[in-house]
């Protein structure tokens, strides 16, 4: 186990994707690590059990995972779980290691963290995690880690159709360095490998757009192409 107050790694978030803490490894918040890395953000893996770190290192062995006991303000700060922009509680039990998790991350003096989600094993459990500060709760049963992983690098995806192994059907919200922009200028074929099925507003979709169709935002775009052409459109 690190020793408290250990200058343990130089935290250089990627300014596009943000930077990420999640407290306990089991296999949700595995899996939002998983997602997490996959599309390249910088993760913080932090779990109470050194074989669950081991374990998620198997994944990525320059992982960024620190041993620490979660309910311990002083070793979460020391680990530099305060210092990211969205923290993901995953922890399932015991429930006061979450909501005492949840509660530290949020209001910690200095704390920068500008998100907390949690995660919830009751309606009441999710209860207790409103009262301490989470800004959002989920429920494993209703939503995998994967998912979740996927929201947060990508907070405009809105559905996916998943056509093949290699390639999808997005419907996003248009990007803000779309807005303002046609079709015709964006090319996005050309430029990002990607083909428009249709675009506009929720209730008032155009399919098959013409070139000349500008962007606003809050529109929505459905595009077709591979995860990878995808996932490197614009994500806000």
């Amino acid at each position: 186990m690190d020793a408290p107050g250990k200058a343990w790694w130089p935290w250089k978030p990627q300014e596009r994707l943000g930077s990420y803490a999640v407290i306990g490894v089991g296999r949700f918040g595995g899996a939002v690590c998983s997602e997490l890395l996959r599309a390249g953000a910088e993760v913080l893996a932090i779990d109470s059990s050194q074989r669950a770190i081991d374990e998620l290192r198997q994944l990525d062995p320059a992982l960024e995972a620190r041993v620490v006991d979660c309910t311990d303000e002083e070793a979460l700060r020391a680990s530099g779980a305060l210092d990211v922009d969205t923290v993901v509680v995953a922890i399932s039990e015991p429930l006061e290691a979450s909501i005492t998790a949840t509660l530290i991350v949020k209001d910690s003096q200095g704390s920068r963290v500008r998100q907390v989600i949690a995660r919830a094993t009751s309606d009441l459990h999710e209860k207790m995690l409103q009262r301490v500060g989470a800004d959002r709760v989920v429920f494993p049963s209703r939503m995998q880690g994967l998912r979740l992983g996927r929201e947060l690098v990508r907070p405009n995806l809105l559905e996916r159709l998943r056509l093949d192994d290699r390639n999808s059907i997005e419907e996003i919200t248009v990007p803000n360095t779309f807005v303002g922009r046609s079709l015709r200028d964006l090319n996005l074929r050309r430029n990002c490998s990607v083909t428009v099925l249709a675009a506009g507003p929720a209730n008032r979709l155009t399919f098959n757009p013409p070139a000349s169709y500008t962007l606003a935002a809050g529109e929505l775009l459905v595009v077709m192409g591979s995860c990878e052409a995808l996932e490197a459109l614009p994500s806000g």
